[in-house]
């Protein structure tokens, strides 16, 4: 199942900032800067880094007046923590949505794209909803050890904390992992695709947003896309494919895959366009805060809309 798009060039598609996206461009990049600049690399081999992270991540959701609660497990004596904020619904307080990011980076990198970019955005749009209701619950996860060696193991944090909500038989009316969001280009070629069949279908340019997922979850990626495209002026692209496609899984949604809940991801693409991808040049100045800014305030609106 495909959603089609023309492509047109984001610069076309992105007119002048709102007085709020102007905000939270800048609200990106000093969050950023400090996640992945300061912070720099943090993952299991870079354990301190890793909690200095998960303690930032706390702090913000603190202070945005939420109260967090920690998933720890162990792995090799050390201790490792989901990080979890819930606005609880009105009149439908058990159908759930969940947006998430995984906060570790991969070893060698500092992360700032994959997924810096997640992570700041999963903590702007926690500071936009907080201190208001809906008839849904909404939940806020930040998830650690997404990246290898973790990686679709028992220890991948997503895996550990999507199998907890199929043990408590929670309704997980949908999940949206905020995955590589940040980067963007208007060069011909720069856009490329898992299987040959993809180039034929989708832009070559990689100056959109793209909404993933399995055949499982279209109805959900369908919903989600055609929200994103009536309040959204940024160019869009979505598909559902089937689970066995290079790049379709690679991010926390795949967790959610294993126990029968719908989920999708939110991604610039990674690796099919970031050149950067896992290496130690993924650094804050190669973010388009913009771009994002614009993103995340259409997913304000989509979260809206799918609380009511």
């Amino acid at each position: 199942m495909f959603l089609e798009m023309p492509g047109k060039s984001y610069k076309e598609q992105l007119p002048a900032l709102t007085a709020y996206e102007q905000k939270l461009s800048l609200d990106l990049k000093q969050d950023l800067d400090y996640f992945a600049g300061e912070i720099g690399e943090h993952n299991y081999q870079y354990y301190d880094a890793l909690k200095t992270a998960e303690s930032f991540i706390a702090d913000q959701l603190e202070a945005a007046g939420y109260t967090v609660q920690f998933q720890g497990y162990d792995i090799d004596n050390q201790r490792f923590n989901n990080i979890e904020v819930e606005i609880p619904g009105t009149e439908k307080a058990d159908e759930i949505l969940i947006i998430g990011a995984h906060y570790d980076s991969v070893i060698g990198s500092p992360g700032a794209n994959d997924n810096g970019s997640g992570v700041v955005a999963l903590l702007a749009l926690a500071r936009a909803f907080q201190g208001r209701q809906f008839p849904k619950t909404l939940r806020f996860v930040a998830f650690v050890n997404e990246e290898p060696p973790f990686f679709c193991t028992e220890d991948m944090g997503s895996l550990v904390y999507a199998r907890r909500c199929r043990s408590r038989n929670e309704k997980i009316i949908g999940m949206m992992s905020l995955e590589t969001m940040g980067y963007y280009s208007d060069k011909p070629g720069s856009q490329k695709y898992p299987i040959n069949l993809l180039n034929n279908i989708y832009p070559v340019t990689g100056n959109f947003i793209s909404f993933v997922s399995n055949v499982s979850s279209q109805n959900f990626i369908k919903q989600v896309v055609k929200l994103f495209r009536s309040h959204t002026q940024f160019p869009s692209e979505g598909t559902a494919l089937p689970d066995a496609v290079s790049g379709v899984g690679w991010s926390d949604h795949w967790s959610f895959w294993q126990v029968d809940y719908p989920a999708l991801m939110i991604t610039d693409t990674a690796p099919f366009r970031y050149p950067y991808y896992h290496t130690a040049e993924d650094t804050p100045d190669k973010v388009n805060y913009d771009c994002l800014a614009r993103v995340i305030a259409g997913l304000e609106r989509v979260i809206l809309e799918l609380l009511a």
